[in-house]
């Protein structure tokens, strides 16, 4: 089909357009006469091919003078917009800040993590989130009948792996402890940080949070020194000031066992205020664990604890749901 070149009034007409458009309207003109694929001159002068000798010659010199100067006229025009005083920038004007972005709320905490045991001279060591129920139970000393093995409360996955050993989506990081036990001669110390799955959901649990264990094999370790392991990351990452308690517990890794509570921080109604939420468990390695890595628990001694890193960082920054840090929302995001 053919295209109507527009004649000497139409041209006019953009002409009269251009100097009287503002900064957005020029904009749209200039697409309108020069855009690549439809612009007005553009099609013009693609139907010069379909004219003869002298008609072709005619008429691209014409379109030549008028692309010309509908070009010189949106460039005086730009000038013109830009030295315009009606619009003028006012430089004492105080501007919005900048957005800048920020890592989210988890990684940022496992990153301070990772540097407050460093300072402490633990290793960081991270294993597969996919793991099987030898690594995952077994060598940490869960009994074959233990609750914890039951489908309801953890993600097996279905393989070809034996019945008696089947794949799981991880539910602590302890495989990773067995692991670098197994690969490493005490003494030694390192942490554990990573993804781990299991069954429940509510304002203080989900399918899927982070850990950070920790580990400490030596000579005389003592229920002391993991202690004061503790004490110290909690006022390090929490606050100075933070309440915690300590009671007995029981894991099949650990023997003693304990886990320790901290209070809920803030003035806000809605942060739960004088409540306690447990954060971590820990204990004393147990003898079983060390042996199933290769180590003489009559000559090697320890300490294990896991952390969970959503719940404090709930008591942290007064969180009350841990759900909202998995939401996406950038309203709640924004404000950390």
């Amino acid at each position: 089909m053919a295209v109507m070149t527009p004649n000497a009034q139409d041209w006019a007409r953009y002409e009269n357009r251009i100097a009287s458009a503002s900064d957005v309207e020029l904009a749209e003109i200039e697409q309108e006469l020069f855009g690549r694929k439809n612009g007005v001159l553009t099609l013009a002068l693609k139907e010069l091919s379909s004219l003869d000798g002298d008609a072709r010659s005619a008429k691209a010199k014409e379109l030549n003078i008028q692309k010309k100067t509908l070009a010189e006229a949106i460039t005086t025009k730009k000038s013109d917009l830009l030295s315009s005083t009606d619009g003028a920038f006012d430089v004492t004007m105080s501007l919005p800040e900048a957005e800048r972005g920020h890592l989210h709320l988890i990684p940022e905490f496992i990153r301070e993590v990772e540097e407050v045991f460093g300072r402490m001279g633990f290793d960081v060591f991270r294993s597969a989130e996919i793991e099987d129920e030898e690594y995952n139970f077994d060598l940490l000393n869960f009994p074959k009948d233990h609750a914890a093995r039951d489908a309801q409360d953890v993600f097996f996955i279905k393989s070809d792996a034996p019945a008696d050993n089947k794949l799981l989506l991880r539910a602590h990081t302890s495989p990773g402890q067995i692991r670098y036990m197994q690969s490493n001669k005490p003494p030694f110390r390192a942490i554990f940080p990573g993804k781990v799955f299991r069954k429940d959901a509510d304002a203080t649990h989900s399918p899927m949070f982070h850990q950070f264990e920790g580990l400490m094999i030596g000579k005389d370790i003592s229920l002391a020194n993991m202690k004061g392991v503790m004490i110290t990351a909690i006022k390090e990452l929490i606050s100075h000031d933070a309440e915690f308690r300590c009671r007995t517990g029981y894991f099949p890794f650990t023997e003693p066992s304990m886990e320790m509570d901290m209070r809920w921080q803030g003035d806000d109604d809605s942060s739960r205020e004088g409540k306690w939420m447990e954060i971590v468990g820990c204990g004393m390695t147990h003898p079983n664990v060390l042996r199933n890595c290769g180590i003489n628990p009559d000559e090697w001694q320890g300490f294990a604890f896991g952390f969970g890193v959503e719940r404090m960082i709930m008591i942290k920054h007064q969180i009350p749901d841990l759900r909202s840090l998995f939401q996406g929302d950038r309203r709640f995001l924004k404000q950390f």
